[in-house]
């Protein structure tokens, strides 16, 4: 099965650029990474199950894609992560919180919590897309989750230290 490339960047290249962005933490390397996974797409031979296994198989190689952006020298001279979180659409400014949380964490913790939460995958599926066994996710959801808790916990103390 192969669905039209129009159609596939009309549905996932929203949740695409938002993965890559979680990884890279640069609009510019995101959009290169979406972009240069739609061409791989365009590009491969593969036959793919369904809807949702071409939907893995684009996160897949996003992830990877933007990991190897990460890897990179030119990625090591980039302008900071802050002069691009206000390009993100969030509904409200503690969905905005809570991601710059979330970007703060270890890339492994963040693309699975990234993977789980924002974009509705099972912990099987996360386990296929990166590769990695099943035990392992929710090993990293667990220790993830357990980081996020801290650091808002500590951030809301503060807030309550200052309105007092």
């Amino acid at each position: 099965m192969r669905k039209p490339i129009e159609w596939l960047i009309n549905a996932y290249q929203t949740n695409l650029f938002v993965a890559a962005f979680n990884i890279c933490k640069n609009a510019e390397d995101a959009k290169d990474v979406v972009q240069d996974t739609f061409i791989a797409y365009h590009t491969s031979k593969q036959q793919f199950h369904d809807e949702q296994h071409i939907r893995a198989w684009l996160f897949r190689v996003a992830v990877n894609k933007a990991k190897d952006v990460n890897k990179s020298f030119w990625r090591r001279n980039k302008m900071p992560l802050e002069d691009y979180v206000e390009q993100l659409p969030f509904e409200s400014k503690e969905d905005s919180t809570l991601f710059e949380t979330v970007l703060g964490l270890p890339e492994k913790y963040r693309i699975v919590i990234h993977l789980f939460y924002y974009e509705d995958y099972s912990i099987r599926e996360i386990a296929q897309i990166l590769h990695i066994s099943e035990s392992n996710v929710k090993t990293r959801l667990s220790r993830g989750r357990k980081l996020l808790k801290d650091v808002l916990k500590e951030a809301w103390a503060d807030d309550e230290l200052r309105k007092n």
